[in-house]
């Protein structure tokens, strides 16, 4: 049945209504507007595409103040060569160098800014959520510089958690000096952090996926064509300052068989109940933190001094560690090595994260997951050699399975993995491994490594990206088509009476008002008639405002805007063409959207 079959004409308890069909609407009145591609996405992505020129530069800096760091600390020399901690012939010595930058990120913590503690992604997507994208201008500058301390000192973390803090602290101090809406510069903000990734491992695909997937909350034209211009300008950046090669590359590894491919996927399950395992060791160590009878400005002198003294025992644990991964994807490691490195990274980055020091999570759990990947290679070509895999192709799905299990960024972390090495046959392991770490790790645990934190502090955090119900519906599939309307001529005290007569058609909140001539005017509730005399005042002294009217082939998405907008809980309905009005749209009829949605998760 059509609309205008099913509006019908009626008279009720002796107040004449209108026929509908035949009311046309004021020509003044405010109607929504007509959403389409805003054209300021262009200025958005040019200021993007500049984001990703300074997030190149802040890449350099931090990488070079982190070798800098490294051999003043390590090795008593001004330089800013790539330098690794575990190179170093301090001794003992070493306990006290972490130490001794956990004091420095502490006092920088406590005078600088508190917001410096962690990782970085935690904080920023804290404030996409709860601060409209504005991270406070000083992150820019003491979140690298406090990153470069403790990661120079031995810090068991990679510099890609705090590039990725600081791009997005560069975009959304962009976004605040310019007028801009907070839309924008949530993908300001995005678009600088995915950039600071790009420029320090040459990952863009890998780097927007991550943005959508941990700081976007959305997939749309408008947020992600400016983090795609960001990360393009600054993964040409990095081809010019490092090289176009891949930044991990590893020898030729042959395609898994189908058996093969099967113990990816038992990988990948073993794998995210290590990320489950992982993320609440994390946040139990910190929760202990909380219990030191000490300020927490000096938690990371206590982390240090873990650090240090897992350095002795085990050196490479200490510094960045990029040649860990290395040597993990050519397999040069040998089992025991595996076992000592997995294990004591882990008990040095867990306790020194937990303890609120300044550094990242990347570069750890690559380098944890890695090994564990190799040595469950291991282990099955011991127990089933027809289900043999290279043990080098394990350790890269071991790296991009652990991180995709406890960061809940899978795709990401697949197209990462695959990115840093360029392997052609790690495609489907790691889609499996992937698949199945993240599958575990949402079956397993609430929150991620990544939301934990700001999920304490009562934050909420979206963890399913889906197309907005109200977007999918049209007005005329929700609105009342049966509308009862009043004349702006009829007195108060005839609509009192009728309202008193209790009929169906009398109990509603709101009721559209035509003029003689039958166009709408207005709308009236029955909150505009407490207080008013019941006299011959006509009901058109009500109206203090033209008409506010939505158009039948408007998303109901446009018509929850458009009350939001004016304040109102009801909406005419119009035609576009003809102008008249057809239906009347209640922020109860909004909420019936919702049904369909229920429907589509109910058994059938």
């Amino acid at each position: 049945m059509s609309v205008h079959e099913s509006v019908t004409d009626a008279t009720t308890g002796g107040l004449p209504l209108s026929p509908i069909l035949s009311t046309e609407v004021n020509q003044e009145f405010a109607s929504p507007p007509v959403r389409s591609f805003d054209r300021r996405v262009v200025w958005i992505a040019a200021l993007a595409a500049v984001l990703g020129v300074l997030a190149t530069f802040a890449s350099q800096i931090l990488l070079a103040l982190i070798n800098f760091v490294t051999n003043l600390c390590f090795f008593g020399r001004l330089s800013l060569a790539d330098a690794s901690p575990a190179d170093n012939r301090l001794g003992l010595f070493v306990i006290f160098l972490p130490a001794a930058g956990g004091a420095l990120v502490g006092l920088m913590a406590r005078y600088g800014s508190k917001a410096i503690r962690g990782h970085g992604i935690p904080e920023a997507m804290e404030q996409v959520l709860t601060n409209e994208s504005r991270i406070p201008a000083r992150i820019t500058l003491l979140k690298p510089l406090s990153a470069a301390i403790s990661i120079g000192t031995g810090g068991p973390f990679g510099a890609e958690g705090p590039i990725i803090a600081t791009g997005g602290a560069l975009g959304s101090l962009c976004g605040q000096v310019l007028s801009v809406t907070g839309a924008e510069r949530k993908a300001l903000l995005a678009a600088g952090a995915a950039a600071g990734m790009t420029a320090t491992f040459g990952t863009p695909i890998a780097a927007v996926l991550l943005a959508i997937e941990l700081l976007l909350f959305e997939y749309r034209a408008q947020s992600f064509i400016p983090v795609a211009a960001g990360t393009f300008v600054a993964a040409v950046g990095h081809n010019l300052a490092e090289g176009s090669e891949a930044i991990f590359a590893m020898p030729a590894v042959a395609a898994p068989g189908v058996a093969g491919l099967a113990a990816f996927v038992v990988f990948g399950g073993l794998l995210g109940l290590l990320s489950v395992g992982i993320t609440r060791a994390v946040y139990a160590i910190e929760d202990a933190f909380e219990h030191l009878p000490i300020h927490w400005m000096w938690w990371p002198v206590v982390g240090g001094s873990a650090v240090g003294a897992v350095g002795v025992w085990a050196p490479r644990t200490l510094g960045v560690g990029y040649d860990n991964l290395r040597d993990l994807l050519h397999g040069s490691l040998a089992l025991h090595a595996l076992a000592v490195l997995g294990l004591w990274k882990f008990v040095s980055w867990s306790i020194s994260l937990g303890s609120g020091t300044s550094g990242g999570t990347l570069a750890p759990l690559l380098t944890i997951g890695g090994c564990c990947g190799a040595l469950l290679a291991a282990g099955i070509s011991a127990v089933a050699p027809a289900a043999a895999v290279d043990a080098r192709l394990a350790a890269l799905v071991g790296m991009a399975a652990l991180f995709a299990g406890a960061s809940r960024a899978p795709l990401a972390s697949a197209l990462f993995a695959f990115e840093v090495t360029r392997e052609a046959a790690s495609i489907l392991p790691l889609l499996a491994g992937c698949t199945m770490s993240y599958l575990v790790s949402c079956l397993a645990m609430r929150n991620s490594i990544m939301t934990e934190k700001i999920a304490r502090r009562g934050v909420p955090t979206p963890t399913e990206y889906v197309a907005d119900t109200l977007d999918r519906m049209l007005v005329r599939d929700l609105a009342t088509k049966d509308v009862v309307v009043l004349q702006a001529d009829d007195t108060l005290a005839k609509v009192r009476a009728w309202f008193e007569a209790a009929t169906p058609e009398s109990r509603h909140q709101g009721y559209p008002v035509v003029n003689a001539g039958g166009h709408l005017v207005g709308v009236v509730t029955r909150k505009d008639f407490a207080g008013q005399n019941c006299g011959e005042t006509p009901v058109g002294r009500l109206l203090a405002r033209p008409p506010v009217v939505v158009y039948e082939d408007c998303s109901a998405r446009d018509a929850a805007e458009h009350l939001v907008r004016h304040d109102i809980g009801r909406l005419p309905v119009v035609s576009r063409q003809s102008k008249r009005l057809t239906g009347f749209l209640t922020r109860s009829d909004l909420l019936s959207a919702y049904a369909r949605r229920l429907r589509e998760h109910q058994r059938t």
